[in-house]
């Protein structure tokens, strides 16, 4: 595989160049693509999908003159183009009456689109580091990217929080307490803005698998005060036999729980030494439903 990869398309290869001559740092993308045409030489012009096109520009600008982008790059530059070739595809159908060349200007930025992630896409098939095995798994069924992946994890070299927490939801049916330490790795690592609600859910049908109902109970109810669903309160209560003293306990902790993910203190929670005692080296401590101090 050749060392330098193409990284935004056939329609850059002048990039370098372009990177010599300087550009203003600036995120905003009037600017960007005013002192660097080539990188958005390939998408649409008018207002439609702008927070796509605005991710995919940002990302192109901060690897435009990077010769060895790691493969968590690689696999950002990947997903952005697909979230723009996704959104521009629908946007292409839509028909403007008046200006006309808007709507061949969005079908010509999706045609690209589509041909410039195949591009990307067969120049990263090579690749074997963490985020690209999950990429070549999810998105092409590779079982060896998969095997991979799994390998690279059980040898210490998977660590960023997004992808410990996918090899979890792997192993969240296949082997529970895996899974289990991988959820609570990331609960640990994960900077709130990159949290996904679903992963409470993941950790709580763990805890279920090993008949820790309390903590499956604090954990669902923590996803469905996040998510704001509706849900029927006599299914909960069964899961810790309808008591309702407890299920008040363990809302409270359900509060405390969210309150320290957003706050960054999950870390050195109680409710952390809860799910987890052996992160202090403890017997599980008895249930307590203060909300930690703020």
């Amino acid at each position: 595989m050749r060392r330098n990869l193409v990284i935004i398309t056939s329609f850059m290869l002048g990039m370098s160049f372009f990177g010599l001559l300087g550009c203003d740092n600036s995120r905003n993308i009037t600017t960007i693509c005013k002192n660097n045409p080539e990188i958005c030489a390939d998408l649409h012009k008018d207002g439609w999908c702008m927070r796509e096109k605005t991710k995919l520009i940002q990302n192109r600008f901060d690897l435009k003159d990077n010769l060895n982008p790691t493969g968590k790059q690689l696999y950002l530059q990947l997903t952005y183009l697909e979230d723009y070739s996704r959104c521009i595809e629908l946007a292409s159908g839509v028909q403007h009456i008046i200006h006309t060349n808007r709507t061949a200007d969005r079908a010509r930025a999706f045609r690209l689109s589509t041909q410039n992630l195949s591009l990307l896409q067969e120049q990263t098939r090579e690749r074997q580091d963490p985020f690209m095995s999950y990429y070549q798994w999810t998105r092409f069924g590779d079982t060896a990217a998969l095997n991979r992946l799994l390998d690279l994890e059980n040898t210490g070299e998977v660590t960023d929080p997004f992808l410990l927490a996918q090899v979890a939801t792997y192993y969240s049916n296949r082997n529970a307490i895996k899974a289990q330490q991988l959820y609570l790795k990331v609960f640990a690592e994960i900077q709130y803005d990159d949290f996904d609600v679903n992963w409470l859910l993941g950790l709580a049908s763990t805890y279920r698998q090993t008949q820790e109902l309390e903590k499956t109970y604090m954990l669902t109810k923590a996803n469905l005060l996040l998510t704001q669903q509706k849900y029927s309160e006599d299914k909960m209560l069964a899961l810790i036999g309808g008591n309702k003293s407890l299920a008040a306990e363990l809302d409270s902790y359900a509060e405390n729980l969210i309150d320290s993910l957003k706050n960054g203190k999950y870390p050195t929670s109680t409710v952390r030494y809860w799910l987890e005692p052996q992160a202090q080296g403890t017997a599980k401590p008895a249930l307590d439903a203060s909300v930690d101090e703020k």
